[in-house]
């Protein structure tokens, strides 16, 4: 048995580190480090509730409005408040925006260079894979990130600015959209969606989610060649994607993108091989066992979760806790909302393979082609000098959850406000659940056990298969040491 470190990575948000143990030529254990502290839950005590509101964006630039969002609804939830119609569909329009931006950074500039590696130079595709995704300058990257500066652009309309948005407020949004601005908006919107069903999709929106399983999906691979998705697909064949790092097939989401009445567009749920679970809030808790945090006694549940740094605890190797669900480890990101919301081509690729690699690649491709007509339809539902806030006074005893789906998966914010200020808030995010450590039973976190069985190559000093599982996570380090 020998081990590996590998780390830091590049391409990530954030500070990342992989200690693997490898014997004959596979990892047969692993942990997971996040080697940096920032205490922004801390930060937060003794003050005005709403400066949560500009101090939480600044944990990440590149999900600030998921954080803004999961403000919002704890001081929502807090005060009694609801937003009106308009302000749910800015909402809306605002995080997932943000989620589509994140969803195709992570294909074109995180994930796809990987396999431009000299390690695959032997491949038929390798040639044509460095041409287009190579970093920085393979072609269809470069027009992917020009593509992804147009689309942030809907970010200035809709909030002022991006990152660290302030529009998003507990009522609602405080950027009311005008009819002319709704229709720089759509045209900007159908613009995008024009660059991804050209480039990425190759094929209209509609085709592709009409897709429901994966014999459809390789039917239509194999009746064209135009598209980034198709060369995914061929790449992921000849590399076993679809066997690589497969995790423990639990998956929790939290629903996202509701309607005036606040129904989801995406279902809340526990998704198990045997079926959809009822999410039960009540069952979270953080167990910091293995963290550099003090445990408290029993793990906690978020409401009354404690960070108080412990730099030399022993046991400990990484400054995430580990949350879990009725004590399970759980999986989430766009494969677990696409999978508690039923989209058939994710759950026949999960009753195939199960959630490996290539299960989370497709599922944040459809999710970004699912949010397009989403977005149009709240667009083309805004109704001009309707309000889109309402005025909300907070309590000066009280407690608040708000719940959101960021780009990477189920985000939570715990806010308990006494004598009108912050007595505590802890914030659970979606790589907190991905990354976590081992718990006091020595159960392995999410992306632990996906890391089991991968290969590594004789002489690999960073393995290409455990960079795979790396990105398909898609980690945000800072988001996770929050």
């Amino acid at each position: 048995m020998t081990r590996l470190i590998v780390g830091p990575f590049n391409r990530v948000e954030g500070d990342l580190e992989v200690r693997l143990d490898v014997s004959a030529g596979q990892v047969r254990s692993a942990q997971v480090v996040s080697p940096m502290y920032r205490g922004f839950e801390p930060m937060l005590v003794g003050r005005d509730p709403l400066d949560a509101l500009v101090i939480v964006p600044r944990i990440c630039g590149i999900c600030s409005v998921s954080q803004s969002l999961a403000a919002a609804r704890a001081l929502a939830d807090a005060a009694g408040s609801t937003p009106p119609p308009n302000g749910t569909h800015a909402l809306n329009l605002m995080a997932a925006t943000e989620n589509a931006a994140d969803h195709l950074t992570h294909f074109y500039l995180f994930f796809m260079p990987d396999f431009t590696r000299p390690v695959y130079a032997g491949r038929a595709w390798f040639d044509e894979a460095r041409r287009r995704f190579a970093a920085p300058g393979g072609e269809h990257a470069r027009v992917a990130l020009a593509a992804r500066q147009r689309w942030l652009e809907l970010m200035g309309i809709l909030g002022g600015r991006w990152p660290h948005t302030h529009s998003l407020q507990p009522g609602g949004s405080s950027r009311a959209i005008e009819a002319a601005e709704r229709l720089r908006l759509l045209a900007k919107l159908r613009e995008f969606r024009v660059f991804v069903e050209r480039q990425l999709a190759g094929d209209s929106i509609d085709v592709l989610l009409a897709l429901d399983s994966e014999d459809a999906l390789q039917a239509w691979a194999d009746g064209g060649m135009a598209g980034d998705l198709r060369m995914f697909l061929r790449i992921a064949a000849d590399t076993g994607l679809a066997s690589l790092g497969r995790s423990p097939g639990r998956c929790l989401s939290f629903g996202g993108f509701f309607d005036a009445e606040q129904r989801p567009a995406f279902a809340p749920g526990l998704w198990l091989a045997s079926g959809l679970q009822p999410l039960d809030l009540d069952s979270i808790a953080e167990d910091a066992t293995h963290a550099w945090l003090a445990e408290g006694g029993a793990p906690r549940h978020p409401r009354d979760g404690l960070t108080r740094p412990e730099p030399d605890k022993p046991d400990a190797y990484s400054w995430n806790k580990a949350p879990r669900l009725a004590g399970q480890v759980a999986e989430t990101g766009a494969v677990a909302r696409q999978l508690c919301d039923g989209q058939a081509l994710v759950a026949d690729l999960a009753r195939r393979h199960g959630i490996t690699v290539y299960t989370r690649v497709i599922a944040r491709l459809l999710e970004l082609l699912r949010l397009l007509p989403l977005m149009e339809g709240w667009l083309q539902a805004l109704v001009p000098r309707e309000p889109f806030a309402v005025r909300v006074e907070l309590p000066a005893e009280g407690e608040g959850v708000g719940l959101n789906e960021a780009a990477r998966g189920a985000l939570g914010h715990w806010l308990r406000i006494e004598g009108g200020r912050i007595a505590n808030y802890q914030i659970v995010a979606p790589t907190s659940w991905n990354f976590s450590p081992r718990d006091a039973a020595g159960t392995p976190g999410p992306l632990e056990q996906a890391l089991v069985g991968a290969p590594v190559q004789a002489g690999e000093a960073t393995p290409v298969a455990v960079q795979h599982i790396v990105r398909s996570f898609d980690p945000c380090m800072v988001c996770t040491v929050h």
